[in-house]
């Protein structure tokens, strides 16, 4: 049973998707949602080579972390219990960590966030937890893209 779920947002598609599972699971389960958007330079750091001083400072990150919170909090049923926190450093560390600090017993996750060129990079942040993580990780696909990836035994209406 899933009493104390995590649930990492940006602002992705998939993002959105995964609250929505997650939003789901709480209230059919009566658990306690925590959101997390890490405010990470990492990734900028990694690229940002000659152009350092054009980058967001970590307050910028940390604002746009606070924002991303804030509008996923918004689309929750007013009634359902909700913590935000805003996770440093790289994100995949971040949301394990927060998920042993906070004595969560799931992590759901979206399958692809915001970051494409820096995942590319750097790999994939939600593989990195799958792999990582000491606790059950669900990672969710955006609408389209679940859809988009049916596979040879997907049940299709009228096949067959």
């Amino acid at each position: 049973m899933f009493l104390n779920i995590l649930v990492a947002v940006d602002g992705s598609a998939h993002a959105d998707r995964a609250l929505d599972e997650a939003a789901d699971l709480a209230r059919a389960l009566n658990s306690r949602l925590t959101l997390i958007s890490v405010a990470s330079r990492t990734a900028w750091r990694f690229m940002a080579g000659p152009y350092t001083g054009l980058l967001p400072t970590q307050d910028d990150a940390d604002k746009e972390a606070q924002t991303t919170l804030r509008e996923a909090a918004a689309r929750l049923d007013e009634d359902m219990p909700v913590t935000t926190v805003v996770g440093q450093g790289p994100a995949a560390a971040a949301i394990i960590r927060q998920a042993a600090d906070g004595g969560h017993d799931l992590i759901v996750m979206g399958s692809r966030g915001r970051g494409g060129a820096a995942a590319a990079l750097l790999g994939s942040v939600s593989h990195s937890v799958l792999n990582h993580s000491h606790v059950p990780v669900l990672i969710v696909h955006a609408e389209d893209a679940a859809s988009s990836r049916r596979g040879p035994m997907d049940f299709a209406p009228g096949a067959g």
